[in-house]
């Protein structure tokens, strides 16, 4: 019976020395631990406030990325229209040359840019110019003495203006949109691979610690039963 109170004292001891170290280092090393620059404590709180932090990232994860698609196909979209614009540019600066080289006596200032009207819409969320109106002026002219072909002219110039304000906006737009798709590619990048990955890891953490703790008390909790049932026995022996 002594040799078994002492196996029992022994065993107890050593369970809660374990216990009590287990808990000291948990406390020294990792009582603030970072994983994935997330901080967190090993309790209840921390642990309701990270679970809490994980589904609001889960359920905003599948938001961005429909928005960094529509972003993306509005990029296209707008990089298409800026090249064909481009284009176009080209073929009424070819048209341009040849008239000068057949009309050098035409007055290219006779046609300046007036002003251009500009609205803003959402695209995805963003907020983009729109090109709402590009007025042009034309000087006064001798009707009578400037050449027939002087119309012509005119309305190549002004078909030219308007193709290059139109180019230079729409590079200007997809500036504006290739930033905000870059950005949002980012935010993606930082849940879907940074912050949900280092929040799932933080909470199995706690609640393997939070077991482990639990497991070990227990553990305690019987031996020490068991240790004060045998001194019970031996009282009453």
């Amino acid at each position: 019976m002594v040799n078994e109170l002492r196996i029992m004292n022994y065993l107890l001891t050593f369970y809660l020395f374990n216990f009590c170290l287990f808990n000291f280092l948990l406390y020294l090393c990792a009582r603030k631990y970072t994983s994935m620059a997330i901080k967190f404590q090993y309790n209840k709180t921390s642990l309701q406030q990270l679970e809490k932090a994980l589904k609001m990232r889960q359920r905003t994860l599948p938001i961005i990325k429909s928005k960094e698609t529509a972003l993306r196909l509005e990029v296209k979209k707008c990089k298409e229209e800026a090249e064909a614009l481009e284009q176009k540019l080209q073929r009424q600066i070819e048209g341009y040359e040849r008239m000068y080289a057949l009309w050098g006596e035409f007055d290219a200032s006779l046609v300046s840019l007036d002003d251009v009207e500009l609205g803003v819409k959402k695209v995805a969320g963003v907020r983009v110019p729109v090109l709402s109106n590009i007025s042009l002026k034309v000087k006064p002219f001798g009707l009578f003495s400037a050449p027939k072909w002087y119309f012509d002219g005119i309305k190549l110039l002004q078909g030219l203006a308007k193709t290059a304000v139109e180019r230079e906006f729409a590079l200007a737009k997809l500036h504006l949109l290739e930033h905000a798709r870059k950005k949002t590619t980012q935010k993606v990048n930082l849940f879907e691979k940074v912050q949900i990955p280092g929040y799932q890891e933080a909470v199995r953490k706690i609640k393997r610690f939070m077991e482990d703790e639990e497991n070990l008390s227990k553990s305690s909790q019987k031996i020490l039963k068991s240790l004060q049932e045998k001194r019970k026995e031996e009282d009453a022996a």
